[in-house]
């Protein structure tokens, strides 16, 4: 077990990732964050996952989580970290009196209060060692029903777990004594999400940094990494659609280095942004020309160049070069057939790959030109989650339980498909040689036995 601990992360190939991705260094943690070390759903170069798994083969644990949450794991020190909530049910005739200010006319759930939790599990053992209450929502506001109320994942940096959800609040935790350092639910960061919490935190140096983009309010905000205060918040400047319900999003910041310079690249509604990480400051804008809004999907990077799915209404991928390769960010070139609003996307080698919200198409498109490499169907299932690259192969994981597995390059080949019992909505983590996955019901440690 310490062996495939320390396997992961080796200094060498975190450098290389960094120079082909042209993202930020994170901490020395197995898996720090939402879609690993530089949030661009990539394993270590030496990590080597199961392609085949079931309910009986190849599962080294399986535990029950406390709590309903589809937070992705985050894992250091032998521990896999994520968020759930606890909840009561409002009465029928109070779930009606608050639903008459639904003017989103979407499914939703709405509670009397959800405890905000947050669960570490030991990945030896897979028991749950930590259920860790970090605070209550009283009224919380009411959630879709696709999503939960602890849908963020959190960041783990230096014995420290950072836990956010949304409009409700954020959490630090020590992780060595399970203490709760502390918590902000400060009511002037409130914002009416719509559809409940999504975007989840990123840390640069002492800045704990988030999207808060709802239907009433819109900006990101740096909390004090050691005391949860407000250390700066900027309001979003480009100009939406006079819909309230067309303004919100859920996006999740990039940390990058532009220029050689760190920015923070954010994406929200019709506009992506480059903020300073360290003063908030607004460095430039970028219009999507159409529509986008509800963004879901987490953006990735390859040689200067960014792609982002543009969200609802007809979701686009955009191709947008940025400094030094153009002289500001501009489009260079955009795709329109089948982009996914939620699941994101992937670069691996010069491909780039998504796979539709519904309906299972995977599209392959030339990262360079844009042009389409190839688009096959891999189910008839819903996607969520993002998709994972480890040693020659990309997982896709759909609600239905099932993961595709195809073979990365050129020449379309799914190499496996894999189905445990529950629904996918969290996204995979690579812990040396096994994969950590969360359904709806439980948490796997898969590895080759």
């Amino acid at each position: 077990m310490e062996q495939n601990l320390a396997m992961l992360c080796k200094p060498i190939l975190v450098a290389t990732f960094l120079v082909q991705f042209g993202c930020l260094q994170t901490p020395a943690a197995d898996w720090p964050q939402w879609r690993g070390p530089e949030g661009q759903g990539h394993a270590a170069e030496d990590a080597r996952p199961p392609i085949e798994w079931s309910e009986t083969k190849n599962v080294v644990w399986m535990t029950g989580l406390p709590g309903r949450g589809w937070s992705s794991p985050v894992i250091a020190d032998g521990l896999a970290w994520m968020t759930a909530a606890h909840e009561t049910d409002a009465t029928p005739e109070e779930a009606k009196r608050r639903l008459e200010k639904n003017t989103g006319g979407q499914p939703v759930t709405v509670l009397a209060s959800a405890r905000l939790h947050a669960i570490g599990v030991d990945l030896e053992t897979g028991q749950v060692k930590h259920d860790l209450e970090l605070f209550t929502a009283k009224d919380p506001q009411w959630v879709h029903r696709f999503n939960s109320y602890a849908s963020p994942t959190p960041w783990l940096q230096d014995g420290k777990l950072y836990c956010h959800f949304g409009a409700l609040g954020t959490a630090c935790v020590e992780t060595s004594s399970a203490k709760v350092l502390w918590t902000n639910t400060d009511a002037d960061l409130v914002v009416m999400h719509e559809n409940g919490p999504g975007g989840s935190p990123v840390l640069f140096e002492k800045n704990l940094i988030f999207h808060l983009d709802g239907s009433d309010r819109q900006f990101l905000v740096a909390l004090d990494a050691d005391t949860g205060k407000v250390k700066w918040k900027t309001e979003r400047s480009g100009e939406m659609h006079e819909n309230p319900q067309l303004k919100k999003a859920y996006g999740t910041p990039l940390l990058a280095k532009i220029d050689g310079k760190p920015q923070i690249l954010s994406q929200a509604a019709n506009w992506l942004y480059g903020y300073d990480p360290r003063t908030g400051k607004e460095l430039w804008r970028l219009s999507y020309e159409r529509l986008g809004f509800s963004n879901v999907a987490r953006a990735v990077i390859k040689d200067d160049r960014m792609f982002l799915a543009t969200g609802f209404m007809q979701s686009e991928l955009l191709a947008i070069d940025l400094p030094p390769r153009s002289m500001k960010p501009e489009i260079a070139w955009r795709y329109n057939k089948s982009v996914p609003k939620s699941p994101s996307p992937i670069v691996v080698g010069d491909e780039l790959y998504f796979v539709s919200d519904s309906g299972g198409t995977l599209t392959c498109l030339d990262a360079d030109s844009g042009d389409q490499i190839y688009r096959e169907r891999i189910s008839s299932g819903t996607y969520w989650s993002a998709p994972t690259y480890a040693n020659g192969h990309i997982y896709f994981h759909s609600e239905e339980g099932v993961t595709t597995v195809v073979k990365a390059g050129t020449n379309f080949k799914v190499v496996a498909e894999n189905e445990l019992d529950g629904r996918h909505f969290a996204s995979a983590a690579v812990i040396g040689n096994d994969l950590i996955l969360r359904t709806d019901k439980a948490l796997y440690r898969i590895g080759r036995r």
